[in-house]
């Protein structure tokens, strides 16, 4: 029988948390409620308001970020025996009716990890504010390169369940401890090669303010999704396998880059001495330019091919061996 655990990290939401965990099915067996410092002490909230024996408090000394907070979530979820472990906003921005959805595909070994997409559906997109629309488009399409799930979708989601199995082969202590925690899962995901699947569902905004602002996080995404990349890039495709595809990226950014280093060369060439650039220069300029396209396009078929299709979590199940964050702590 698996038990089910929720996750609720608690900054700034004592106004919405109490009807997050009354929402809660019958069927979970666990809820964690950590509270990363919050100035509202919504912990102490949530033990003087509630009765419900599956709620336990964990409290941070200092606030450490949503990612710390979900970490310590894992990790006690994970030593009280959780299988599925889920993480739900106390913000009320999203419907904890929606659990099974993300819990039973886990359950049926359809997958290791479940996400929500607030994108399925135009009617719910049209409600979300601009900025959001926009920043989660950009986000999304940097987070396909750096992680390499090419079919997921909206990056930054909260609405998540892994299975524990999981969660024991990722190196919790490297994952980012703030808001880029949801993106750096889903790199950490890709490294071990687990299954990913986005469940659609809606978002409820209400009064709450947001703490992410996407134009002050923008450009700390953008160097973070970068380095995760490259990461990605050296470990898959040139320390764990080489393949035609790691020849194809090679070629492609080397023919690609000398295309546009000697063409910029000879053109300004051309504009400060006022002399025309013969076409054979163009032509060892443009043809280095058209292949080294041909070859990371091919590369980029071959990376959105090679998506994970199988869950791992119900082959680590049975192992003659368990492994556990104990463990890995141990060696």
């Amino acid at each position: 029988m698996n038990k089910i655990a929720v996750i609720i990290p608690s900054y700034r939401v004592k106004d919405f948390i109490l009807n997050v965990i009354n929402s809660i099915d019958d069927d979970v067996d666990y809820i964690y409620v950590i509270d990363d410092a919050c100035p509202e002490n919504s912990g102490d909230f949530v033990n003087e308001n509630t009765q419900d024996s599956r709620i336990k408090v964990i409290k941070h000394k200092k606030n450490l970020g949503v990612g710390a907070a979900m970490i310590t979530g894992y990790r006690a979820a994970i030593a009280d025996g959780a299988h599925i472990l889920v993480k739900i906003d106390g913000d009320g921005q999203m419907d904890p009716k929606l659990l099974s959805h993300f819990i039973l595909p886990i359950i049926h070994g359809h997958t290791d990890y479940c996400k929500g997409n607030r994108f399925y559906n135009l009617s719910s997109i049209t409600k979300m504010p601009k900025i959001r629309i926009f920043g989660n488009a950009i986000l999304s399409f940097l987070s396909k390169f750096s992680s390499g799930y090419w079919q997921i979708f909206d990056p930054t989601n909260g609405y998540t369940a892994i299975h524990a199995d999981i969660v024991a082969k990722l190196d919790l202590d490297n994952i980012h401890q703030r808001y880029f925690f949801e993106s750096d899962m889903l790199f950490h995901l890709g490294m071990i090669r687990a299954k990913i699947i986005d469940i659609p569902m809606d978002a409820t905004y209400n009064d709450e303010q947001s703490n992410l602002k996407i134009h002050k996080i923008i450009g700390q995404f953008l160097c973070k999704h970068f380095c995760n990349f490259n990461k990605r890039i050296f470990y898959h495709y040139y320390l764990r396998d080489f393949s035609l595809a790691s020849i194809e990226l090679l070629l492609g950014t080397i023919l690609l880059s000398f295309g546009i280093i000697f063409g910029a060369y000879h053109w300004i060439v051309s504009l400060t001495t006022h002399v025309i650039t013969t076409s054979g220069t163009v032509m060892l300029s443009a043809l280095p330019i058209i292949i080294g396209l041909q070859f990371l396009i091919a590369f980029i078929g071959y990376d959105i091919a090679s998506v994970p299709k199988d869950a791992i979590h119900p082959s680590l199940q049975k192992l003659p061996f368990k492994i556990t964050t104990e463990s890995r702590e141990k060696e």
